[in-house]
Parts: C-alpha cells; sequence; structure tokens
C-alpha cells in the first residue's frame, strides 16, 4: 500500500466545511471512546453501532458520510487495542490509555463519499458538509490506477493548507540486482551515521539551522493579543517553518535509506530506544533533531520493497567492544578514538558499526517481518536481534512528496 498525496484547492466556504467535517469526526471518536469507558466490555461493533446512533441523535454528525463516521469509530478503537497490547507485553512506563482527542486534522472516507473526476485532477466529495469539488495539485500520476485500487481518501489539515491523500492498495516491490555487500550502520549526533565500511554521512540539524527562524516567529506570536486575528495568522506562520524543518528531516532520512538499502544486501543497525534516550535534557534537542527513527522507518520500508534483509540489533556494548579482538574497552562519550591492546585504532562510531554488522551476520533465519495494517498508512516492521526478546516498531510505508 501506497500513500499518494496532493495539495487541494478550494474556496474558502469549502475549507470551513473541511474543518467542519474533521470536528464531526473528533466528535464522533471522542463520544466513543466515552461510551468505552463508561461500560466494560465494549468491543469494536459495539462503537461502530453506537457511531450510527450519534448520526441520529445529531444532525450534523449526519451530514458527514457513514463510511467517515466508521472510520472516526475504528480510530477510536485502535488507540483501545493499542492500549491493551501495552499491557499485556507490559511494556515499561506509560502504556497510552486512550484520551480525548483535543485538536483533530484529518476525515477519513473509505469506498463512498467521492468521486473523482474522469481525468483525476479534481475530486468531489458527496455528503451533506457541503465540500463538493476540489482540485487536485501534485507530481504523481494518480491515473495509472483504477479506482478500485484506492481503499481509503483522506483529508489532511496542515499549517501550509489543505491535503487530499489517497491509500492505494499495490504491490510496491522492485527487483533490483543484488550487491552481495553486507553492512552495519552506528547513528550518532556527530555524524548522522557511520557504516562498518568508515563513510560517515554529516548530520545536517535542520532545527539548530532554523532555530533563529523560529525563534523569531515564536516572538512575534507572544507580542500578538490572545484571541486575536493577528495571534491566530503569526502561529500559522510558526506553524508554517516547523513543518517545512520536518519535511527537511523526512526527505533527508527517506533519501539516505534509499540509497543504503540499494547498495547492500543485509543492512544493520541500532534497536535504540528513542523514547528513553530523549529523557536526557541535555541531548534530547540534538537526538529529535537528528531523526533515527524516520531513518530506521526508511530502511525497514525500502528493504521490504527491495527484497533486502535488514536487521535490528541489540546496541548494548557495540561502542565499547573490540572489533578486533573482543576485548571491553571502557570510555566515556568524549572519548571519539577506539584503543585497543590487540593493535586495533579506529573512529569510535566506525568500530561501533562493525560489532553492528558482526552482530547481525552471526544470526541467521531470522528476517524482519510485516503485518500490513489496513486502518492506518503504515506496517509493522523487522524483528529485534541479539537481544532476546521479539519487538517490532511502526513504520510508514508513505513514499509520496510532502508537499
Amino acid at each position: 500500500m501506497i500513500i499518494l498525496e496532493f495539495k487541494a484547492k478550494g474556496k474558502e466556504s469549502q475549507y470551513s466545511a473541511i474543518d467542519e467535517a474533521i470536528r464531526t469526526v473528533k466528535f464522533i471518536r471522542n463520544s466513543c471512546i466515552r461510551l468505552w469507558l463508561d461500560n466494560k466490555g465494549t468491543g469494536k461493533s459495539d462503537l461502530s453501532r453506537y457511531s450510527k446512533i450519534l448520526a441520529k441523535e445529531f444532525p450534523f454528525a449526519n451530514e458527514l458520510n457513514s463510511t467517515a463516521r466508521q472510520a472516526a469509530s475504528e480510530r477510536a478503537w485502535s488507540s483501545i487495542v493499542r492500549f491493551y497490547d501495552n499491557c499485556k507485553k507490559k511494556v515499561p512506563g506509560k502504556k497510552g490509555f486512550p484520551k480525548f482527542q483535543k485538536r483533530a486534522r484529518c476525515v477519513e472516507y473509505k469506498k463512498s463519499g467521492w468521486k473523482l473526476s474522469p481525468d483525476k485532477k479534481s475530486i468531489t466529495f458527496t455528503d451533506k458538509k457541503g465540500i463538493g469539488k476540489l482540485k487536485l495539485k501534485g507530481t504523481w500520476d494518480l491515473w495509472r490506477f483504477d479506482k478500485k485500487q484506492i481503499n481509503r481518501v483522506r483529508i489532511v489539515k496542515r499549517a501550509d493548507g489543505y491535503y487530499v491523500q489517497f491509500c492505494v492498495a499495490v504491490n510496491v516491490n522492485e527487483e533490483v540486482p543484488h550487491t552481495g555487500e553486507m553492512i552495519g550502520l552506528d547513528v550518532g549526533l556527530k555524524e548522522f551515521y557511520t557504516d562498518s565500511n568508515g563513510h560517515s554521512e554529516p548530520n545536517p540539524r535542520f532545527y539548530r539551522q532554523g532555530e533563529k527562524r523560529l525563534k523569531f516567529y515564536q516572538r512575534r506570536v507572544s507580542r500578538k493579543k490572545k484571541g486575536s486575528s493577528n495571534r491566530r495568522k503569526a502561529i500559522n506562520r510558526l506553524g508554517r517553518q516547523h513543518l517545512k524543518i520536518s519535511r527537511q528531516r523526512e526527505e533527508h532520512a527517506k533519501r539516505l535509506a534509499r540509497c543504503v538499502i540499494r547498495s547492500n544486501d543485509l543492512v544493520a543497525y541500532e534497536n535504540l530506544r528513542v523514547k528513553n534516550l530523549v529523557k536526557n535534557h541535555c541531548l534530547a534537542k540534538s537526538i529529535n533533531d537528528a531523526g533515527w527513527y524516520q531513518f530506521r522507518k526508511w530502511l525497514e520500508y525500502f528493504g521490504v520493497k527491495f527484497s533486502r534483509i535488514t536487521v535490528a540489533v541489540n546496541p548494548a556494548y557495540t561502542s565499547q567492544n573490540c572489533s578486533d579482538c573482543g576485548e571491553e574497552v571502557k570510555k566515556s562519550l568524549s572519548t571519539r578514538t577506539h584503543v585497543c591492546e590487540c593493535g586495533c585504532e579506529l573512529d569510535r562510531d566506525h568500530n561501533a558499526a562493525i560489532n553492528i554488522r558482526n552482530r547481525a551476520t552471526s544470526t541467521t533465519g531470522h528476517v524482519g517481518t510485516w503485518i500490513i495494517n489496513p486502518n492506518a498508512s503504515g506496517d509493522l516492521a523487522s524483528t529485534v536481534l541479539g537481544s532476546g526478546q521479539v519487538q517490532q516498531v511502526e513504520s510508514m510505508s508513505e513514499e509520496s512528496p510532502r508537499l
């Protein structure tokens, strides 16, 4: 499944109708969460039936397409299921208890409620919300796919406008020649990653570069009167700057991941717990700016697309152990060179990358497991190796440009 994204062009009245549809989706989802909280043993079918009851009780909910109401109840149920799964797995820390949504940003339709034009350059939403016909601006050739392949259509609101996403059921696998190469990757803050061959990729630090501009827009927001139109415009401008930085980080991770996967038959990387790493307040900003999760997400996606093996290994002691003799050489974070009594002298990250590759190749017969989730634009990714446990992370299967 791939996601094709287009910029939506319409009138202000249409944008207001989209906002109303998004608020209705938020209302249905929160009502389903309330039903689950008040009634023990509530299941997915109960939430789906409750969305029909809400449509009968509230006229504004009845104006929304029935499949969009079902999608809203499914979103509520997915948050409940995730909470149950985390409890069963005894995930440390917070289990992700379902919360009421304060800000919603999308409305999702299934097979009905929308109609594509013959040239597929515009889309018309046929429910009673009054969204109407929206022009689609983008570079993806939607005409290549049959309408039956489109499982869902989303309208997404962002700081710079509205977008229409098409979830297309299509085989994304591509045949590429095998290279016979195996590589280990060690991500860091000084360099974005260092591989087992000694090559390092510089860290772009997009947030650090745009931080001065962000502070400028943040000061403009703070000077505006709360609740005023000027403050709302200043907040939107600040959000657009944040959106630009996040897109830069995502595209950078995607480009590097694609090159790494196409050049190697096996790619090993660290199974880092970024959520725990950012608890260090001294490094949290730099870790988030590096975008390690986005890089891993795209590694696993392109690994499936190009039929490559991706392996997540336990990162414990990869920086301390010698890649030549295996002896432990303790060093602090400030020590950037690995020097061992056996005569091995390497850059710290290069030594760690070799250890990561060796751990991946020493474990055979375990390939990443993917499970397609039809309710989200993502998959479940590779199995963790070398840690004595089985764990999976979410991976988005989006390859469309974020306009």
